[in-house]
């Protein structure tokens, strides 16, 4: 039996969680990359757990990648990616670009979605294959609150999907670095990648990462 100490404890915590999100409110995709909340607070609200993992993804490079590496390096010294413009135009676009035209599927930017007042707004990138890979581009290049942001996003797409896959995939990045992430759709667990990934250094393990979530 608990004591009355530790039963007003619980009860604290459970009011101050409750607090994170307001019922009234409306909340967009991106306000979730505003919050100055724990991403696995934020989470929670959901019912979702987040877990920092070094992931094993699927990889595949069904092409040549030099085509690709030759553009992002002509970009890189005709633009400085310092605005979210710049990095969306000269790094982000042209390997999404690069996965879409291989695989003969659109991509969706700015693609609007609505599940609840929670669980709103628009994804930046989305590839539309049986794996419902998710791209966010993180603002202020900061990747940090733009995987929250992503988090959410996956937990949308797991109501919003008509796809039964276990798990959905998705990548937050600021055009210069890359961070995966899993979202467990039964266990109801997001995976954080604990690795980063920069380009051009590691274009091949990202356009392999891309197309073996894509093809898989």
């Amino acid at each position: 039996m608990l004591t009355p100490f530790i039963e007003r404890w619980r009860s604290a915590i459970i009011m101050s969680k409750a607090r994170i999100l307001d019922p009234s409110e409306s909340y967009t995709f991106s306000k979730y990359a505003q919050l100055a909340y724990d991403s696995a607070d934020i989470l929670a609200e959901f019912g979702v757990t987040l877990k920092n993992s070094s992931l094993q993804l699927p990889q595949q490079l069904p092409i040549d990648l030099q085509p690709l590496r030759t553009e992002l390096q002509e970009n890189l010294t005709l633009v400085d990616p310092v605005s979210e413009m710049a990095r969306r135009e000269a790094l982000i676009f042209p390997i999404l670009k690069t996965i879409c035209k291989f695989i003969q599927v659109p991509l969706k930017i700015e693609y609007p979605v609505r599940v609840s007042n929670w669980l709103k707004g628009s994804f930046d990138y989305f590839i539309p294959t049986e794996q419902n890979l998710l791209v966010v581009e993180a603002k202020n290049a900061d990747l940090a609150r733009g995987f929250t942001q992503l988090a959410v996003e996956l937990i949308a797409l797991d109501q919003w999907t008509d796809s039964t896959v276990p798990m959905l995939y998705g990548t937050v990045t600021t055009g210069d670095t890359w961070k995966f992430g899993i979202f467990q759709r039964q266990e109801k667990i997001v995976h954080k990648d604990i690795n980063t990934y920069a380009i051009p250094s590691d274009l091949k393990l990202v356009l392999s990462v891309l197309f073996g979530i894509s093809l898989s």
